[in-house]
């Protein structure tokens, strides 16, 4: 197996996404990339949501009282 095969991990991703020269990229580029990123935030954060409510509930099952 190549390396070029794994996933990346995810310190990489963002690390690559942070070095990238956004000096090349038009204002076009750059309001596309904005919206790719405020969607992939808002995705990050309902995916949150579901899991701190699921933690709620699972706390709630097993709370001892």
């Amino acid at each position: 197996m190549f390396e070029d095969d794994l996933p990346k991990k995810k310190a990489d991703l963002l690390a690559e996404l942070a070095r990238e020269d956004l000096d090349r990229l038009s204002i076009a580029d750059l309001d596309e990339r904005i919206a790719a990123l405020e969607a992939e935030l808002a995705r990050t954060r309902t995916r949150r949501a579901g899991a701190a409510d699921f933690r709620s509930a699972a706390d709630a099952l097993f709370k001892k009282g």
